[in-house]
């Protein structure tokens, strides 16, 4: 440890990203990247910009990006905040939003980098036991809080709730932000969005998004949040004291076409959900547990086995999934969903190791 760290450096344990293996022969179903490539029209308009132009600062504000997400979601640019992927807006939320005088609140069970950022920012939070099937139940948020947020669907078990819970949520909570965060919803949950349509636009509701997963854009690293013009302005007053040039030039024309490109979107999660509910039902004839999801990966375990041996079985045979070793969720794997072919080499070697 070094003697100049800061404080703060000391107490703090890092998130840990999902492996990136060199393997030579590997199918990596570990990070819930997308299977298929992203949108053609966003890879033609990144390359049209790669020109001498890139010696000039990219549009600060982001204009055209802020347009095209406000004009899909039938929302107005004031409402759209950018980042450098979902991880970077979230980390202008948490400090700008949630550091208030009550402890934030989320899942005991969920994405591993909100303790991270509350202990960076030195957040007080409180951690919301999930349902004894893992579901996130909305009535235990309401008790004082100084904020709430959560994945939906959920991250790692892939669980979601129906939009009509989250506004129950937002009545109860009036007094406090709500943030969704919603970077597998593309995958068959029901996004809260349309919440922020017109002049009946909750103040406090905010929703994060990601082109990472279903844009097949992780390699960009582009996010986005949308809610009230007033939650907007804080994180851009926080984003502006950090960093007043996020996102690069051809990230911006890149994210464009992609959000612009929703039928490449709805083709290659149509594909996804069908090859997903697929592996359910043949995992579930090997005998294992799948929680229900709505994401583009699964939770399961299997009675007989042992979460860490089925994962390191897995591994020897050049199959990556993810594995877990919090209590409660020790004997399951998150297994991103990939191809039909990468499913079925994963299907034929838990046949094997089953036997």
């Amino acid at each position: 440890m070094s003697r100049f760290w800061s404080p703060v450096v000391h107490t703090l344990t890092p998130y840990v990203p999902g492996e990136q293996p060199q393997m030579q022969r590997l199918v990596k179903l570990n990070t819930n990247e997308s299977p298929y490539g992203p949108s053609p029209k966003a890879l033609a308009a990144m390359s049209s910009q790669t020109n001498d132009d890139l010696r000039l600062y990219p549009d600060p504000e982001g204009v055209a990006l802020k347009q095209a997400i406000a004009q899909l979601h039938g929302l107005n640019p004031n409402q759209v905040f950018l980042g450098n992927g979902s991880d970077e807006v979230l980390a202008h939320v948490f400090a700008g939003l949630l550091k208030q005088n009550k402890p934030v609140h989320f899942p005991d069970i969920t994405y591993s980098f909100y303790p991270v950022y509350c202990k960076l920012f030195s957040i007080d939070y409180k951690t919301i036991p999930l349902g004894k099937d893992f579901e996130i139940n909305t009535s235990d948020y309401n008790i004082p809080n100084g904020g709430i947020i959560f994945p939906n669907p959920n991250a790692p078990t892939g669980r979601s709730i129906a939009r009509s819970e989250i506004e129950k949520l937002l009545a109860n909570n009036k007094d406090s932000v709500v943030v969704i965060d919603e970077a597998y919803v593309d995958y068959g949950t029901e996004s809260c969005i349309p919440l922020l349509r017109g002049s009946s636009c909750p103040e406090n509701l905010l929703v994060v998004h990601t082109l990472s997963k279903s844009r097949a854009l992780a390699g960009l690293r582009v996010g986005f949040a949308v809610g009230h013009p007033a939650l907007i302005e804080g994180l851009e007053r926080v984003k502006n004291s950090f960093n007043s040039y996020p996102l690069g030039r051809l990230a911006q024309v890149g994210a464009v076409a992609a959000i612009e490109d929703q039928a490449h979107l709805e083709k290659t999660s149509a594909k996804v959900i069908q090859t997903r509910n697929k592996l359910i039902e043949q995992l579930n004839a090997l005998g294992f547990d799948t929680l229900p999801s709505t994401a583009n990966f699964i939770f399961t375990r299997h009675p007989k086995y042992a979460g860490a041996k089925l994962y390191q079985a897995l591994r020897d045979r050049g199959i990556i999934v993810r594995h877990f070793k919090s209590p409660r969720v020790e004997e399951f794997l998150r297994i991103t969903i990939g191809t039909d072919e990468q499913s079925g080499e994963l299907v034929t070697a838990l046949k094997e190791i089953l036997t």
